[in-house]
């Protein structure tokens, strides 16, 4: 194991036990103080992800990879709310989460109680520093981040914001550190650490996480890719299905939460099919659609097998047509990375079969499947989404930060 590691692992762990013992309005303050400091620093950021995108133009990164690696000043002060937001939101730590009195008179609770040390391995998302740092603080965790290269010089002045922010506030700076300087070897050395890291999440594209997976000695939270589907059924609104179908594909195509593939029934009738692929046609999107859906729209391209496997993270989707919800179900659950399917429905019947069947972290019923995400869903900001079934799945806010420790209290009671 990497000594460095170690080394930094020790120092986040004992910071860590030092704020175990802070008050929610200490931590609370610190939120706050990093959500200033961040605007206040603004500049700084902005200069340093500059460098960075210029390095990722330079070297033909993906329009999606870029969109996420790019920074402005609204998505910094997005971010800043996002941080105040947790501010505002519940501490989980010390939160009850059942408790009762046995019939030999012990006094019995199971508590909300910090993970410790957590190790996250990311790609190209300035953004998750800062969330991880506000989740991890709030949830009296630490964190070591291995950010990624083409996100360097972002994360060096986003830790060095955190840092400032975390001092003035009397917390140790050691609570959120960068491994970045290590290069992979912090990342492998995360992955090995077992005993210093208590919990380690990727998040990234396909060949992260499957490689986090593979070779982590360490717990891991799974954050799977997103090959969302959604599904049309011959009772959906067609102009409401035209709205959610376009903003779940075009909104941010970079996203896990975008919309990959469109499977729609075709008893929806061709007028239907033809609208909702030219609308999406309209907005630049390419189309990957099988026979049936290319004899009404032969702009699309012929679908491979592979097209409907793959997360695309551009201005792709694939098109699927299916005799109806059964079929449906079938295809989306050969296909499906369990992260987000939407169904488009007005029958309660469909709704609650599709609901029941569909084995995915989020199941959307007539929205876009973009609101899989943290702050949509009133989480503040999140550490990823799970597509795991084990400890947490979904987004991972707070709560899933936690684990829980029982307490059971008695009057000098004894076995026997």
């Amino acid at each position: 194991m990497n000594d460095q590691i170690v080394q930094r692992a020790q120092l986040a762990r004992k910071a860590q036990r030092q704020l175990r013992s802070a008050t929610t309005a200490q931590k609370n303050a610190a939120l706050n103080a990093i959500a200033g400091q961040l605007l206040q620093d603004a500049e700084e950021v902005l200069h340093a992800n500059r460098l960075d995108v210029k390095a990722g133009k330079d070297k033909q990164m993906s329009a999606g990879l870029l969109d996420r690696l790019t920074l402005t000043q609204d998505r910094l002060e997005n971010i800043a709310a996002a941080v105040r937001h947790v501010a505002t939101l519940a501490d989980p730590i010390g939160q009850i989460v059942r408790g009762s009195r046995l019939q030999n008179g012990l006094d019995l609770t199971q508590r909300r109680v910090p993970i410790g040390v957590l190790g996250l391995i990311y790609e190209a998302r300035p953004n998750v520093t800062v969330d991880v740092a506000a989740l991890a603080l709030k949830s009296s965790n630490a964190a070591l981040l291995r950010g990624g290269s083409a996100a360097r010089y972002s994360n060096i002045a986003l830790i060095r914001v955190i840092g400032k922010a975390l001092v003035r506030t009397g917390f140790d700076p050691n609570l959120i550190q960068s491994l970045d300087d290590l290069g992979r070897e912090g990342a492998k050395g995360l992955m090995l650490a077992r005993g210093s890291i208590d919990l380690l999440i990727p998040r990234g594209g396909k060949s992260l996480i499957q490689t986090v997976v593979q070779n982590a000695k360490v717990p891991v939270i799974e954050t799977g890719t997103g090959n969302c589907h959604i599904y049309v059924d011959a009772s959906a609104d067609i102009d409401q299905a035209e709205a959610v179908v376009l903003d779940a594909k075009t909104s941010r195509v970079g996203v896990c939460n975008a919309a990959e593939t469109l499977v729609i029934d075709e008893n929806v009738g061709a007028e239907a099919v033809i609208r909702l692929c030219r609308k999406l046609l309209e907005a630049g999107v390419r189309l990957h659609a099988d026979p049936q859906v290319r004899g009404l729209v032969p702009q699309a391209l012929q679908a491979t097998e592979s097209d409907w496997d793959t997360e695309y993270l551009s201005l792709d989707m694939a098109v699927k047509m299916v005799s109806g919800l059964k079929e449906a179900v079938s295809f989306i659950s050969a296909h499906s990375t369990g992260h987000t399917e939407a169904v488009l429905a007005t029958d309660a019947r469909v709704i609650e079969e599709f609901t029941e069947q569909i084995d995915s972290a989020a199941i959307a019923v007539n929205a876009s499947t973009r609101f899989t995400d943290g702050g949509e869903l009133g989480l503040g900001a999140e550490i990823g989404i799970s597509t795991q079934k084990m400890h947490a799945r979904g987004p991972m806010g707070l709560e899933e930060l936690t684990t829980t420790t029982w307490v059971y209290t008695g009057r000098g009671h004894v076995r026997g």
